[in-house]
């Protein structure tokens, strides 16, 4: 019957997503970036701009700008809708909507002195920001005769040179001896004790239809603290130190099932299924300076360090797998083996760092803000997610199997990503109390391209401000154009499946704030 109806969804057409997962190392690093809806109208271009509470996570200096202080808070509303192409099936798009919000807190400017030399005064700012949203959906099927994820686990046994079935049975708790168990893999006739082989029981030759599903949840909030000093009202200084907390679940269904009718060739069909959270604390530091050479002209440069987080993952799997008449369905799980409710590993990990570059241009720069007529600003920003890193922690730095394993991730992800830049630009035009502001934001490709693999963002952004006798409040929308792509396993042999994936976001992003 679950054949039946693997068959009858793929004749449908099939594929729905609801964002991307290359992988963890990418997930927790390649975000657009998130804010006010002041910052977020221009594209989210605050390298330079400043005078806004959302600097403390761009281009800290830009607190520099306040001579007082704000309250500031951004509630916001997502709705997403994504749809996905699997060895070429695409399925009707399926939408996901949520509450969000922004950079929130407050700001205090510490002074100015007009008349004096050196410092103008110093502004400081505790804000919090949803940096990353997990919440999603990914679900694609379609019709494979090139590969099983079978062979993922037949891979395992040749890497550890394992010819020994009792082995095999028993010492790959969470995956390979879940297949071996169920006879998704199975040993070939001839063997002899300690010497055996491996096959797949998946008929690959006359096609599997395979479908995942995957469910997503949670995200990264960050609370930062940010200062920065004024000096002839020329040069600015900043920083901020950020506590991010990351909390992420996902359940995971990987099904492939027989694509003919057959009901004598020994496999009908298996399902994986994962379980897996992960929870962590870590912290980044940021620093900036903005210079204006002329009145009407902003230059800055921000620096981010990665964000070291230390994390702790939660996981289960089990496996079901129907071999018809040869050994009927079968199911067994990962506590089953492992004696263990989940298995736990900690770790930690480094997500890239970044260099920000930025300029913008004041129309009709003078000292009173009330009399500027508006902006144009853009950043450059550089971001090298090769540059990720899986570490182990300190007690388990001479376990050497996790340390080995920890390196070779790392490998993988050299080979896997590149350095990119990514862009934002916009501006806005000044009203008296109304203003009205545009942008758009661009972020790359980072993807080496192995077997395929291509991602970017594109952003489109606009919103109006009203700001009157201490009070504020702006409202912007954001559309994302977004392409990524999921693969459900990865095989050393290259017959690695690809689902591309293409995405419509939008989010309505409002700030309210008042002078305090």
């Amino acid at each position: 019957m679950k054949k039946i109806f693997f068959i009858t969804a793929f004749i449908a057409s099939t594929v729905v997503a609801n964002a991307q997962e290359p992988s963890d190392a990418l997930r927790f690093a390649w975000n657009a970036q998130s804010g006010t809806a002041r910052q977020q109208a221009v594209g989210g271009a605050m390298g330079s701009l400043g005078g806004d509470l959302s600097a403390t996570f761009v281009n800290p200096a830009g607190l520099g700008f306040y001579k007082t202080g704000d309250f500031v808070f951004t509630p916001a509303y997502n709705l997403g809708n994504t749809k996905s192409t699997y060895f070429g099936k695409t399925d009707d798009k399926q939408k996901k909507n949520n509450f969000g919000f922004g950079t929130s807190g407050v700001v205090f400017g510490t002074g100015n002195n007009k008349n004096g030399r050196g410092s103008r005064g110093s502004a400081f700012s505790l804000a919090i920001n949803r940096n990353a949203s997990f919440g999603n959906t990914i679900s694609y099927i379609g019709q494979n005769n090139q590969s099983s994820y079978s062979q993922k686990f037949l891979e395992e046994i040749r890497n550890n040179n394992d010819k020994d079935a009792n082995s095999v049975a028993s010492n790959y708790s969470y995956g390979t001896s879940l297949a071996f168990n169920t006879y998704w893999i199975d040993t070939i006739a001839g063997g002899t004790s300690g010497n055996y082989q491996f096959q797949t029981r998946a008929p690959i030759g006359t096609g599997l239809i395979q479908r995942q599903q995957i469910m997503n949840k949670g995200g990264t909030t960050e609370l930062a603290l940010g200062g920065a000093t004024n000096l002839n009202d020329k040069l600015y200084f900043g920083g901020s130190l950020g506590v991010s907390f990351l909390d992420y679940s996902r359940t995971s269904i990987f099904d492939e099932a027989d694509a003919t009718t057959n009901p004598n060739n020994k496999f009908d069909f298996a399902t994986f299924s994962e379980s897996l959270s992960t929870k962590g604390v870590g912290f980044i530091i940021r620093a900036g300076l903005i210079y204006k050479p002329v009145e009407r002209v902003r230059l800055g440069f921000a620096l981010h360090s990665p964000t070291f987080l230390s994390l702790t993952d939660n996981y289960s799997s089990d496996i079901t797998t129907s071999t018809e008449l040869y050994k009927g369905e079968l199911n067994q799980t990962s506590q089953f083996l492992s004696g263990l409710t989940k298995a736990t590993f900690k770790y930690t990990l480094q997500t890239p760092y970044k260099i920000i570059g930025s300029a913008s241009y004041v129309l009709h720069e003078v000292e009173n803000v009330k009399k500027q007529k508006g902006f144009l600003t853009a950043d450059i920003e550089y971001e090298n997610y090769k540059a990720s890193k899986f570490d182990p922690t300190e007690e388990d730095l001479d376990n050497q199997s996790t340390v080995d394993y920890l390196k070779q991730l790392n490998k993988a992800i050299d080979k896997a990503y590149k350095g990119t830049f990514n862009f934002r630009a916009g501006g806005e035009l000044k009203f008296t109390t109304i203003m009205a502001r545009l942008g758009a934001a661009y972020y790359g490709n980072p993807y080496k391209n192995i077997v395929g693999e291509k991602g970017s963002k594109f952003q489109a952004s606009g919103g109006l401000g009203y700001r009157n006798k201490g009070f504020f409040v702006d409202v912007t929308y954001i559309h994302t154009f977004g392409k990524d792509v999921h693969t459900p396993y990865r095989l050393q042999s290259g017959l690695t499946p690809l689902a591309t994936i293409k995405s419509n976001t939008g989010n309505a992003i409002l700030t309210v704030g008042f002078k305090i």
